[in-house]
């Protein structure tokens, strides 16, 4: 079935007129803004809804961003308002007193702490401003994304709803030229900032073949399959409440 990006996006917009209205009426949508595909689409698509005036976009660069020239260009290009945050003595301070008390356990920060700690900073970031100004803090992971795992959990998987959960990466994109953003940021390579490589690069497969086997359950090599499955399983958990103990009085 073809995709019609014009009809999704007003369904989307519909969904978070509606999803505010019942959880937070009248409360602005806090987004951060990194000048890629998700977060610019995810920006319009709340500025649509509920109007430029209730969207705060916020860059937080860990020190220096070498691209936030693109989260500025999204900003002005819809209008909305925003700030930035930079978490960089943030994260040197908290990575250097973790490191130093890891030393005195006999262990080194590994690589995964030092990856995934900056979008955690970041979701506290969020929330942080969102409380201060009657907010809400847009999820602005993709379904792609989510399916394999690929963001942190309680940081760039956090927030309070997520407009683009249930669309793939090529949707996404569809609708990011629907709505007439810049081209260039609607097709910039994914890449999660963090560790020099794209998300393709990454994963070990193309969101292409990924977005096809999601919505169609084909796959044309079993080993690329397989690695899907082996992601989809293993971080299912990411996507579910937290588990806990269910008493049962007697």
């Amino acid at each position: 079935m073809e995709f019609n990006a014009r009809q999704v996006k007003d369904q989307v917009v519909q969904w978070i007129r509606d999803w505010f209205e019942e959880n937070g009426k009248g409360c602005n949508a806090v987004l951060g803004i990194s000048g890629g595909k998700d977060s610019s689409v995810a920006a319009a698509l709340c500025a649509e809804a509920l109007g430029k005036e209730r969207v705060i976009g916020v860059t937080m660069p860990n020190s220096v961003q070498p691209d936030i020239s693109d989260s500025y260009r999204i900003i002005a290009h819809l209008g909305i308002r925003s700030c930035c945050v930079n978490i960089g003595d943030t994260y040197q301070t908290l990575i250097a007193a973790v490191e130093e008390q890891l030393a005195t356990l006999g262990v080194e920060v590994s690589r995964q702490t030092t990856i995934n700690l900056p979008p955690r900073l970041r979701m506290s970031t969020l929330y942080a401003v969102s409380q201060s100004m009657n907010g809400r803090v847009v999820n602005t992971c993709n379904l792609s994304e989510d399916w394999v795992g690929y963001s942190t959990r309680y940081g760039d998987a956090a927030g309070d709803f997520s407009p683009l959960g249930g669309l793939t990466v090529h949707e996404v994109v569809a609708i990011g030229k629907e709505m007439g953003l810049p081209v260039d940021l609607v097709e910039k390579a994914p890449s999660d900032g963090l560790t020099g490589k794209t998300d393709e690069d990454n994963l070990g497969f193309t969101y292409a073949v990924l977005d096809r086997y999601i919505r169609t359950g084909e796959c044309d090599d079993p080993a690329t399959r397989e690695l899907i499955d082996r992601k989809h399983r293993q971080n299912l958990f990411k996507l579910k409440p937290i588990p806990h103990f269910e008493y049962q009085p007697q």
